[in-house]
């Protein structure tokens, strides 16, 4: 099998059907191969699931290199390990165990603080190619990886790329006028911070604009609330791209609160990429 894979985890659910749809194009776009895993207490019972999985795949796209692979265990321990060799990991918000998958602690949602790859949680309900944007929330040079993810994804879609940035630095309080001077101290330094805001995405996707010359850009600063500003794009973007911010928790692995509300709420696939 080549060394470039996409990672699928399957459990007979009909979320994971769809992610397995996805998987299949984003291997077929990508000119990578597909590894279709299912985690179960007992591989004898993995059989079933991953002919239905593989016999999918090869109706749709004959040509394509599929490995099925069987793994004793956890989802989320399984896949996380796969993960790190894969070129994508994709999994659909729900399945793997029934209930659990409508918690927060579902498979979707922990893989997605422990992948050691790009993920794709498939949510909405437009196809996979369908002409959409590929939509970037940018925080600050640490989301380096995940910028590089959206421009390489813009041009395997052949779409536009739309760059939301939301600074995470401290805003200074604003000052009244002084009566002296025509701006105080406090506003300069607010003025500089807004240069600073603006400069930051022009600064960090200037590389990849001229790596990626055939793909449109548009980019604005989000000044509040990046995560409803996010949000509201997804309903137009085929796939919205973020880092993964990551802090420990008394449970393992937390993600911040823009993952926590796409995950939850977006409108269409979420890619979520480790910082350096």
């Amino acid at each position: 099998m080549p060394d470039r894979h996409v990672v699928v985890g399957v459990d007979g659910s009909l979320i994971a059907v769809r992610a397995l749809d996805w998987a299949v194009e984003e291997a077929v776009r990508r000119g990578a191969a597909l590894r279709i895993v299912y985690a179960v207490a007992d591989r004898d019972e993995a059989g079933p699931v991953l002919a239905s999985a593989a016999s999918r795949v090869h109706e749709r796209h004959p040509g394509l290199p599929v490995e099925t692979r069987a793994v004793e265990g956890g989802a989320v321990r399984a896949l996380s390990g796969e993960s790190g060799h894969a070129v994508l990991t994709v999994v659909g918000t729900r399945g793997f165990g029934g209930v659990s998958g409508l918690l927060a602690g579902s498979v979707s949602w922990r893989l997605a603080a422990e992948a050691h790859g790009p993920l794709l949680v498939v949510r909405g309900d437009h196809p996979c190619d369908d002409g959409r944007e590929v939509l970037l929330g940018l925080e600050s040079d640490a989301d380096e990886a995940a910028a590089v993810y959206a421009f390489q994804e813009a041009a395997r879609r052949g779409v536009q790329l739309h760059v939301l940035h939301s600074p995470t630095h401290r805003r200074t309080t604003p000052e009244l006028p002084s009566p002296v001077s025509a701006t105080s101290s406090g506003q300069e330094r607010q003025a500089r911070d807004d240069l600073a805001e603006e400069a930051v995405p022009r600064f960090g996707i200037a590389r990849l604009r001229e790596e990626y010359p055939e793909v449109g850009v548009d980019s604005r600063t989000v000044s509040a609330s990046p995560s409803h500003a996010l949000l509201t794009r997804t309903r137009q973007a085929g796939v919205v791209v973020i880092g993964a911010r990551r802090r420990a928790g008394r449970l393992g692995p937390q993600l911040g609160p823009v993952a926590h509300v796409l995950l939850h709420h977006s409108h269409c696939p979420v890619v979520l990429v480790p910082k350096a």
